[in-house]
């Protein structure tokens, strides 16, 4: 059930941040709003996520649920960034 929450957390957690992140730090940044910018970011949030799986409530599962967390919050943030653009 712990492992359940935590993964629960890593996904909002991830989401969140990340959404936030990108919004404010990253908007003048044309990548992020690349179809592989979310995969790129998902993967490495994955990755980065790997050796806490380790710990007894963490999982594999708790990291890719970083991963995909970390994934969609880059993606969301990037289709609201190009909707702020100008057409053309």
């Amino acid at each position: 059930m712990l492992s359940v929450l935590a993964s629960l957390a890593a996904i909002v957690g991830g989401y969140l941040g990340t959404k936030r992140f990108v919004l404010s730090r990253l908007r003048y940044v044309d990548a992020v709003t690349d179809p592989a910018a979310p995969w790129v970011a998902g993967a490495a949030g994955t990755v980065a996520g790997l050796p806490f799986a380790v710990l007894p409530i963490l999982t594999v599962g708790t990291a890719v649920s970083l991963g995909a967390g970390i994934g969609w919050g880059v993606y969301r943030a990037g289709r609201e960034l190009a909707r702020r653009l100008p057409p053309g």
